[in-house]
């Protein structure tokens, strides 16, 4: 049964419609015949309907579950995309359906059922692994790649990681061998014969059979003829596989709806079923069955065990890699929807960093205020149903019709306004975990919604616009602000709000003054606010923990002013509003470049756009060029949409209609050039600081394709390294995929999504680009990468949706740059052709700067009689390549659902390349070899208790209580039940 979250109609009005009552009528259709199965993937459909139903019908919908006759497959929030979905969000989706499982029906899933995705990444397979199921089942893959593998019959394979030497994260694996989830291509090869075995077909129902012969209902006048008939499709079908165990699911997208339905299907089967098993002459037994069903005889017919992955014994083969890029017929590769509607993968990944920093503070602090006795007023279950509801709304958003950007345009309202408000209440949640942790009093606390202590610089107005700085009043006395670090590293980094005066100074929490830099608020390219400033400074905070700077006037600017220069190729720059800075509008060309302690940047003076990269390091200058390129579409009858991505041809300039404006700005803190071009407003910015922050190059663009017709824009970044055909996506943000650049394939085939980073290589040199949202990524030549920013399509692509995509927002997307040397001894003998790579320790680090950045909480004006002090639960960093996935507070057993005293403790020790130079990093961490003693981390919370579970909670391991020292091995992703106090 496949039911879709929200794709042509909301979530909300497809329950209404369909999914209740298919759910309603299963309840008794099942009841009727014991021999009757179904399977259900999704539960927050399930939950919702469960929410609406009696306590009869609960019991009844439990005595199903115990008799075998529903099974929950997966049992995820949603069949979640494998593309554009980070890690972080597929487990916490994951969770939150297991959770749901386990609290109401005590059910945990053992087979995964993913029919429709478009592609499949390993990553998924890992995770169910990790999870504690022991088989999956994928559908959409390539045509060809079926096609072999039916040759080969390898269509059931153990799916490997590829950076496992053993077999630990084997899984069984199922591939559907033809082109759908539909009856019509579920019984055998032959669609037309298929057909007409799906009863919902008959004469006289709303729908029939494309190839134009109907079914029959089963009399026992035809009953041999078509029972044969049909057999023959399923031997067919049988040969592609090595078992004489073969699987025939039946179902569709909201099938079901309707009693008759169940009955036209069940009972015609049935009487096919019964003939077939009663002719020993036939050699076949038939029967309905769950996905679990199915694995457990196929394991059994091969002598395997239920659950085990032993390999030796199994007529299986072992395999490595992702399935992308998907393609369904002919050159139709689905790489468009790797970027479709970026606004809101943009608006996905804020709505992550958002839920991650919430639960973790949250759980800080809820441990914190159980151990100074609970004030009455701290919102512990207030905050926890914000919390729920967000990890349900994220959720939700990694369906495969929602981060995809395949959805009608009002429903990608619906999801966008999930988003949103779900955002604006996490925003909640982290001010008044924070408001609890750096009050130096704890008796003086008190809890004020309509007037909180803390507010986040940043407002988003609306789901679809992006957010603005909130300007904050600066007088004499001072104003503090609390810096809160999200990552499990210390961090030196740059900060940035909006203050009403130029004439301000930075404190730290002992009274030191702070360096800093005030720059101009630009209303557009050359005019600047007279109201509002940015003051941006280096501020250095503790993992996980807040800092406290206080903000004040001064008579004399104590920060030092940006400088501004303005160029324009053959054209005057009228600048406004920059009384108090200096700026030069030069008439003649003047070379352009930017500098900081590890790079030096040339930029051209008519582009703005990047040329060279100068590593100060070791001296060695590198060309990298940036440059925006359009694609159209083609002009044969099927064009790009939503899904495809069917380009004219190689991109081409975008024409431009005026000559570009650059703005150059130079400080003490940053340095930045931004090129206004007609569809693009593009940044480049380097920090001038040492250490992590300084080394990348931060990338900043504003996208702007509305007045468009059929266009896609790309960055592209040419760089003088030769990577020959290879280059490197990752996959999830959890692991990196090699690929390679293939002439005799389209164009489109090479195009594959980029979830956190995508890199090039040489024997010297790696070029990393780093990302803040999924976006489809390539390299169609050696030296260079190229990212598709957003696209404007003006027709369906005839994949169901029904429309164009021509809802575009204003975007803005954001990268940085990394370039880095390879040590010189093992730079030389890289041809690197392994089956994996991975990121540096510098790349994964950077990413987290980029992806979670410092959150800047400002004190309400009439606040200053409150003592505030910084907070650092960590008495030193984690290990560098230990990263904290996330610490998440558990639902209580009890009835109302609050929180319980015990969290989720995800760790995950990252794969990291050791042949990557360190030296010059600045990284403030070292390496433990997978080891971390939580207790000794943690300053003021102890450890009751610490167990070793799997992913999602539903296992406990064999291994027991864990003493403190927690052991992970690369790549590893790890859950432990944890209570602190």
């Amino acid at each position: 049964m496949q039911v879709q979250k929200g794709w042509l109609k909301t979530f909300d009005d497809y329950y209404r419609d369909q999914t209740q009552h298919i759910l309603n009528n299963m309840v008794v259709k099942l009841h009727e015949d014991k021999r009757r199965k179904m399977i259900w993937s999704e539960i927050s459909y399930f939950s919702k309907w469960w929410d609406n139903i009696d306590h009869q019908k609960k019991d009844a919908v439990k005595k199903l579950i115990e008799r075998g006759q529903l099974e929950i497959a997966t049992g995820g929030w949603v069949m979640p995309d494998e593309a554009n979905t980070h890690y972080f969000a597929l487990i916490d989706q994951l969770l939150e359906g297991h959770q749901w499982l386990e609290r109401n029906l005590g059910v945990k899933p053992r087979t995964g059922w993913a029919v429709d995705p478009f592609g499949h990444s390993p990553t998924q397979a890992y995770l169910l692994k990790q999870a504690g199921l022991s088989n999956m089942l994928i559908q959409r893959v390539h045509y060809s790649v079926k096609k072999h593998f039916a040759s080969q019959k390898t269509l059931e394979f153990f799916w490997r990681q590829n950076w496992d030497q053993q077999s630990s994260t084997d899984i069984l694996c199922h591939m559907m061998p033809f082109y759908s989830y539909d009856v019509p291509h579920t019984c055998g090869p032959d669609p037309k014969i298929c057909c007409q075995f799906d009863f919902k077909r008959l004469p006289g129902g709303r729908i029939s059979c494309p190839w134009r012969v109907p079914p029959q209902a089963i009399t026992d006048d035809n009953v041999q003829q078509r029972a044969l008939m049909l057999l023959d499709q399923y031997r067919k079908k049988s040969k592609l596989y090595r078992t004489k165990v073969v699987l025939v699911p039946l179902g569709d997208d909201f099938r079901y709806t309707e009693a008759q339905e169940w009955d036209q299907q069940f009972n015609n089967y049935q009487k096919l079923f019964d003939y077939m098993n009663s002719h020993p002459e036939l050699h076949v037994q038939a029967q309905f069955g769950t996905i679990s069903d199915y694995f457990e005889i196929l394991r059994k017919n091969v002598g395997m065990d239920k659950v085990g992955m032993s390999v030796g014994l199994s007529p299986f083969p072992v395999l490595s890699g992702d399935f992308f890029t998907y393609a369904d017929r002919d050159d139709h590769y689905w790489s468009g929807y790797f970027t479709s509607r970026p606004f809101y993968k943009q608006l996905d990944r804020t709505l992550e960093s958002h839920l991650r920093a919430a639960e973790i503070l949250y759980s800080l602090a809820f441990a914190s205020v159980q151990k100074f006795g609970k004030p009455n007023n701290y919102p512990a279950a207030e905050n926890y149903k914000l919390l729920t509801a967000a990890r349900r709304n994220l959720g939700l958003f990694q369906h495969h019709d929602a981060i995809t950007g395949t959805g009608k345009d009002w429903v990608v309202v619906d999801y966008g306004t999930r988003l949103f408000h779900s955002i604006l209440n996490l925003k909640r949640v982290i001010v008044s975990s924070a408001h609890w942790l750096v009050l130096d009093d704890k008796q003086t606390y008190t809890y004020d919604p309509a007037n909180p202590l803390l507010q986040i610089d940043e407002v988003q107005p609306a789901q679809d616009a992006l957010p603005r700085k909130t300007v904050f009043k600066i007088s004499t006395t001072q104003r503090a602000l609390v810096v809160y670090n999200p990552s499990e590293q210390t961090r030196t980094s740059v900060i940035s709000i909006y203050v009403t005066t130029p004439h301000v100074h930075v404190l730290t929490a002992h009274g030191q003054l702070v360096n800093a830099q005030i720059s101009a608020v630009w209303e557009d390219v050359s005019h600047a606010s007279t109201e509002a400033f940015q003051l941006s400074f280096v501020a250095s905070v503790p993992p996980l923990g807040l800092a406290v700077y206080q903000l004040c006037k001064g008579a004399e600017p104590q920060s030092e002013l940006a400088h501004y220069m303005f160029l324009k190729a053959g054209g005057d720059v009228s600048v406004t509003g920059t009384e108090h800075f200096r700026v030069s509008v030069p008439q003649e060309a003047v070379p352009v470049s930017m500098e900081n302690p590890h790079l030096q940047l040339s930029i051209s003076y008519t582009t703005g756009l990047l040329e060279t990269l100068k590593l100060k390091e070791d001296g060695s200058k590198h060309s990298i060029k940036v440059e925006f390129l359009c694609y159209g579409t083609t002009s044969k009858k099927d064009k790009s949409g939503a899904y495809l991505f069917l380009p004219d041809g190689e991109a081409m300039k975008c024409s431009p209609s005026q000559p570009a404006v650059i703005r150059v700005t130079k400080g003490p803190v940053f340095s930045e050039v931004t090129t206004t071009f007609t569809h693009v407003t593009h940044t480049l910015r380097l920090y001038n600081i040492h250490g992590v922050n300084g080394q990348a190059v931060e990338i900043s663009n504003s996208i702007d394709i509305r007045g468009e017709f059929n266009r896609e824009i790309a960055m592209r970044i040419t760089s003088d390294l030769n990577s020959k055909d290879r280059f490197f996506t990752d996959l999830n943000g959890f692991q990196v995929q090699p690929r390679r650049s293939m002439t005799k394939l389209p164009l489109q085939a090479n195009f594959y999504p980029m979830t956190s980073m995508a890199y090039l290589e040489d024997s010297g040199r790696r070029l990393t680009l780093l990302t803040a949202q999924s976006l489809g990524a390539t390299s169609l030549r050696s030296g260079q990468l190229e990212v598709i920013m957003d696209r404007r399509l003006n027709q369906d692509d005839n994949r169901g949706l029904g429309q164009g995509v021509l809802d575009n927002k204003i975007t803005a997307n954001s990268f940085r740059l990394l370039l880095e040397l390879f040590n010189s001894a093992e730079g030389a003998q890289r041809e690197n052709t392994a089956p994996f790579s991975y990121p540096s320790l510098l790349s994964h680090i950077s990413y987290m700067y980029l992806n979670h950045p410092f959150m800047p909480i400002v004190t309400s004006l009439d606040s200053t009689v409150l003592a505030l002090a910084p907070y650092s639960p960590l008495s030193s960093p984690f290990p560098c390549d230990i990263h904290l996935v996330n610490l998440r507070t558990i639902q209580s057993q009890k009835e109302e659902g609050g929180p319980s005293e015990q969290a989720a403790l995800i760790l995950h020790r990252k794969g990291f390349d050791c042949s990557i130079s360190t030296k010059n990093t600045g990284l403030l961490c070292r390496t433990t070899g997978g080891k971390i003693h939580l207790e000794k981390l943690l300053t003021e919370l102890k450890v009751i208790s610490l167990i070793p579970v799997s992913l999602s909670l539903m296992h406990q391991s064999p291994r027991g209580p864990v003493e403190q020292e927690i052991n992970l091995k690369p790549m590893e992703i790890c859950t432990y039940r944890v209570h602190l106090a």
